[in-house]
């Protein structure tokens, strides 16, 4: 839900806002910028089944759907081994097809474009629970096995090494949810990997005020009479308005807002329309379970563990991931060849949502393939990288900072 969220907001400021108030002058209001046309993007979408699928937890699903998007062809070298694929993963209540979104497709798909589809085998994976993914609202509601994070990172190990034949990725990138997943790939999975690129997120378990506003989400709904334990008739309106409102603050950006809805009336209509819109396209059950997913998330004691080549980045303006947490920093140290990067924040950032707009990282992304071309398994040679863009890049081992 809030990556579904995070697309509504972005989609939604994309053209300009009716306003019931005079027009603001040239002076107060920013101008809008005129929408490039959007590319069409031919997306081929498939079913993985792997069957009497075994949870953490000890609970089994005879049948474990992962439905998942592709984009390019793949590609094999002189082994007959796939060489070119690419994973991106979506973040919390998100489906792969987000990723077809003209603020990340058209910046990254497109003929010399960092992922480039002529060159690269995109693949986009609906996690458990998300998406046509097999999930609580397919009909066992409650019932559903209570999956976590690790196990949505062996399903998607699975549908690649099973499902596609894959032996080893050329990169796993992933925003917010699909972050966290990139870091457990990147401990329980490090040969499969020949780069990483998390965006927005953390490298600790799910605590403080971050599993403060996930529990209380979870707590509007299960409050609401009408949710009856997961086996409502109707829709738990009420629930859903809190976990949405919750949700549309934790990934709000306020410069951009402040400059973008500056009149009150304009500023509590764009809420209202967001969170409405938000609640028709959510179940009650799929987004309790979307968000404790994260319950057991806690990459931190084996850090160490990540080899693969990593560019991390995160945005200052980030409610969720706060920029004054010194922990990206902290963990880049213990990585064998990561970098991170803050964003700095802007009137033109998004919040948590920046990882959603292409245009704010792609050199970022650019730079780490170029640096990890001459990936082998099971060692990469890296090169130094090209550039940083924005606010301060830290590198493992030196941790020194540069400034662009």
């Amino acid at each position: 839900m809030l990556s579904s969220l995070l697309l509504l907001l972005a989609q939604a400021t994309a053209a300009p806002t009716p306003s019931p108030t005079p027009p603001l002058s040239a002076a107060t209001a920013p101008a809008p910028r005129p929408a490039p046309p959007a590319a069409t993007w031919l997306a081929r979408d498939a079913q993985f089944t792997i069957p009497k699928f075994r949870f953490r937890s000890g609970e089994t699903l005879q049948a474990l759907r992962i439905n998942y998007t592709t984009l390019g062809n793949p590609h094999r070298n002189a082994r007959g081994e796939i060489d070119n694929a690419v994973m991106v993963l979506h973040g919390t209540g998100g489906t792969g097809r987000q990723f077809l979104s003209p603020q990340f497709a058209d910046e990254l798909y497109g003929r010399g474009q960092p992922l480039d589809i002529t060159r690269y085998w995109i693949i986009l994976p609906d996690g458990i629970g998300h998406g046509k993914s097999s999930k609580p609202s397919d009909g066992l509601h409650m019932r559903f096995p209570h999956y976590d994070y690790d196990d949505m990172v062996e399903a998607q190990y699975r549908l690649l090494r099973d499902g596609l034949g894959i032996r080893h990725m050329r990169l796993v990138m992933g925003t917010s949810m699909g972050c966290m997943h990139s870091l457990v790939w990147g401990e329980t999975h490090p040969d499969f990997v020949g780069a990483l690129m998390p965006l927005a997120c953390e490298p600790v378990e799910i605590a403080g005020l971050n599993r403060m506003w996930r529990q209380l989400t979870i707590d509007g709904i299960e409050a609401d009479p009408a949710w009856a334990g997961g086996e409502y008739r109707t829709p738990p309106t009420q629930g859903l308005r809190t976990a949405a409102s919750l949700l549309f603050v934790a990934g709000a950006a306020p410069l951009y807002f402040q400059a973008r809805y500056p009149r009150r009336e304009t500023a509590e209509a764009f809420a209202r329309e967001r969170v409405a819109a938000s609640i028709a396209g959510t179940d009650a059950n799929d987004l309790i379970y979307q968000i404790d997913a994260s319950r057991t998330y806690a990459p931190w004691q084996r850090l160490e563990a990540i080899t693969a080549p990593t560019m991390w980045v995160n945005s200052a303006d980030d409610f969720i991931n706060p920029r004054n947490l010194d922990l990206p920093m902290r963990a880049v140290a213990r990585m064998k060849d990561a970098r991170f990067r803050l964003i700095a924040e802007s009137t033109e950032t998004r919040g948590h949502g920046t990882h959603t707009s292409a245009r704010f990282w792609k050199q970022d992304l650019a730079d780490l393939l170029q640096r990890t071309q001459r990936c082998e398994r099971p060692r990469c040679r890296t090169q130094p990288a090209t550039r940083s863009t924005g606010t301060t890049i830290i590198s493992a081992g030196t941790m020194r900072s540069r400034r662009s």
